[in-house]
């Protein structure tokens, strides 16, 4: 959670030098959802993260440079500088890439995991989406798809308070909760790491068991706007001060003080040190030729 909280404050500094090619979408005060969801599952099992799932990318390997060298658009990154954010993917790491098409994912993951099961594998795909996501026909239609099949599906329900600008009342009615299409149904406090965890661990075993997917929510906030690009005027001020008091960071180290762990005050500034190396080296990478640009590259 640290390493992401992190690593995207490095790339909001790029971006504001204008080195990023696009916006920043930050997961600052959710890290917990995307960390401790990915912790929980198997090596065998797939994720399809979303934009600010970065931190179940870093659980499956994927490391700081790579991350740099994407939003920088160099020729050694991920995606070749075809793209950027965390739009690539790495079948070795069990890794499908995210889309901006949200809710699409829902559909496609639902498809790996009816593979597992025409395999006789035992495995789990797991794939995130948000409040305004879940307003779109292609989750329904996905998460309904996995519940008839009985699919071994976990669809992370992130209630994070606003889709864009647009709050959770004014484009749904009741709660996130409540759009499962029949999947059963977990809800847990999103910024409470271990909750989270042993939650997605019951999901995982129901899936492993042959129970059908789950839709795990969990309530969370997200405490910057959409973008770098949006200041979040529309959020009420005392609403960011209450949810504040819920970092899953601390609240994190007070669950490790409690039974007598104590955080190692080295990590922040070794992470820190890490990352300035890996920006650095992301900086001086190339950039890709036009030649380059043109390879892998299909029209119908």
């Amino acid at each position: 959670m640290l390493l992401t909280r992190l690593t995207e404050e490095r790339l909001v500094k790029l971006f504001r030098q204008g080195q990023t090619l696009g916006s920043v979408y930050r997961s600052l005060g959710q890290e917990a959802t995307a960390c401790a969801t990915a912790m929980a599952l198997g090596p065998e099992d797939v994720i399809a993260p979303m934009i600010r799932n970065l931190g179940s990318m870093f659980v499956r390997g994927v490391t700081p440079k790579e991350i740099f060298l994407q939003y920088l658009g160099r020729a050694t990154g991920p995606s070749g500088g075809r793209e950027h954010n965390n739009h690539f993917g790495s079948v070795a790491r069990g890794i499908i890439a995210p889309t901006s098409m949200l809710g699409a994912l829902i559909p496609v993951m639902a498809g790996v995991a009816l593979s597992f099961r025409q395999k006789g594998e035992r495995r789990v795909a797991m794939t995130w989406i948000g409040d305004g996501g879940s307003s779109t026909g292609a989750f329904y239609e996905g998460l309904n798809f996995a519940t008839v099949q009985n699919l071994p599906l976990i669809v992370v329900g992130e209630s994070n308070g606003y889709a864009f600008s647009t709050p959770p009342e004014r484009q749904m009615a009741g709660r996130m909760s409540q759009r499962s299409q029949g999947a059963f149904t977990l809800t847990v406090d999103g910024n409470d790491a271990v909750a989270v965890y042993e939650a997605a661990a019951q999901a995982r075993q129901r899936c492993l068991e042959g129970q059908g997917p789950v839709f795990l929510v969990c309530e969370t906030f997200r405490m910057k706007g959409h973008a770098e690009h949006d200041d979040q005027r529309y959020v009420d001020p005392a609403l960011l001060a209450q949810w504040a008091t819920k970092d899953p960071l601390p609240r994190f180290e007070a669950w490790m003080a409690h039974r007598g762990w104590k955080p190692d005050p080295s990590l922040g500034p070794r992470l820190e040190a890490r990352l300035s190396a890996a920006a650095e080296a992301a900086l001086e990478a190339p950039w890709p030729t036009i030649e380059g640009l043109s390879q892998g590259i299909f029209s119908i």
